[in-house]
């Protein structure tokens, strides 16, 4: 079988879990505030509960992945997110406590971690040297996910059910879910072939496996790498929950204007990773991509430190634009550099504990802007940030650029 289709239905069903991350950012922690009469920081721990489940369960689906197959591991975690975003739907119209939308929450970010899966999936098909183009695949449906999500959650959150807000974009999710598990179980095919897969005794499927992560990270460079794209992300993360009030407070923009930047930044990411990263694949190594990456980060978050004081909305577009292409490059290049030095039976292991790992940096990663916001003033989260892409350009320092393993 052509690897078109099968790429094709692992970029959708990375952008419909981005997708359906990014409906529910503009009203659920807000509605959680509003109707269930929960504190602001209770409502916007709904989108940690969400990141600690991928955190845990990444690794463990990566395991079962490599024993059973990448493809029911991925047929399990779409049907999976139709059935939780759904339920997330009627918990907005129906419940009557928030724990119910913290459940949703839960069982979501479980059915959702199948990113170790699905980069599994393309270290399968793909030639190692195309790894990191592949790659890049993952990262478009990132940055479309978090354009397209938040822009219509937002105007189909309007729509009232029951006098409740937020339902539609659920049942929408829902939906594409559906979609997307017809797609995956009438048109791809299994990707590690019997004989490849692990035939070692099953592991515990317990979600902190320490055994599985000595293996993974005894593998040369991995751990520095997974270190790298922990501090990264954490780094990144950073504006999540503040860039509005930034651009509020030193700016006077407001919400549309901020999510028209934010889709800016969101198209020159998906455009880093679905085109310019596919065409640098075969002519730059991964290392060199992720130095790059995390300087321009580096220099893009100590832009936005010093933007204030030069008062032009442009400037803004600039630096982020920068903050895009800076992230893009890194992205896809830590986890070719991920997957070329794991063996095909431990693919869904490996990658599954680098994006473990990515999702724990998630979930503390806009706490830690919002503290630093909050207590310190509206540039100290770009600050800290830009000294965290400058730790993690460090940390590529002692990587090498050989490629040891296809």
């Amino acid at each position: 079988m052509k690897h078109g289709p099968r790429l094709g239905a692992i970029f959708l069903t990375v952008f419909v879990d981005l997708l359906g991350f990014g409906l529910v950012l503009p009203f659920l922690a807000k509605e959680a505030h509003d109707t269930f009469r929960v504190s602001a920081f209770i409502a916007t721990l709904l989108g940690s509960i969400y990141s600690l489940m991928q955190f845990l369960f990444v690794p463990v689906w990566g395991r079962v992945s490599d024993r059973v197959g990448r493809r029911p591991v991925l047929l399990w975690s779409v049907a999976g997110s139709a059935l939780t975003m759904a339920s997330l739907g009627l918990a907005l119209v129906c419940g009557r406590t928030v724990v119910w939308l913290f459940a949703a929450r839960a069982f979501s970010g479980i059915a959702t971690a199948n990113l170790g899966t699905a980069s599994a999936y393309i270290a399968d098909i793909t030639k190692p040297e195309e790894r990191a183009k592949g790659m890049g695949l993952i990262g478009m449906a990132f940055g479309l996910g978090f354009i397209v999500g938040p822009a219509v959650g937002g105007t189909l959150a309007g729509v009232v059910i029951n006098g409740r807000h937020g339902a539609v974009p659920c049942f929408l999710a829902a939906g594409l879910s559906l979609i997307n598990l017809l797609w995956v179980a009438l048109g791809v095919a299994e990707s590690l072939p019997k004989e490849k897969r692990t035939s070692r005794p099953q592991r515990s499927l317990a979600p902190l496996n320490s055994k599985s992560l000595r293996e993974v990270f005894s593998l040369p460079g991995v751990a520095l790498a997974i270190g790298v794209n922990f501090l990264v992300v954490l780094s990144f993360t950073n504006l999540d929950q503040t860039f509005t009030f930034f651009c509020a407070d030193l700016f006077r923009i407001n919400e549309r204007g901020t999510g028209y930047l934010l889709a800016f930044i969101g198209l020159v990411a998906a455009a880093t990773q679905g085109g310019l990263v596919r065409r640098l694949a075969h002519r730059v190594s991964e290392v060199t991509l992720m130095r790059a990456g995390t300087l321009v980060q580096a220099g893009a978050f100590a832009s936005l430190v010093g933007a204030g004081s030069v008062g032009s909305r442009g400037f803004l577009y600039v630096a982020g634009g920068l903050l895009a292409l800076g992230n893009g490059l890194t992205q896809p290049a830590t986890s070719a550099f991920v997957s070329r030095r794991a063996s095909r039976e431990r693919q869904g292991a490996t990658l599954g504990t680098n994006q473990s790992f990515a999702s724990l940096a998630r979930t503390f990663g806009p706490a830690l802007g919002g503290w630093l916001y909050a207590g310190t003033g509206p540039r100290a989260p770009y600050a800290a940030a830009s000294l965290g892409m400058m730790a993690a350009f460090a940390l590529t320092m002692g990587l090498r650029t050989s490629r040891e393993r296809g």
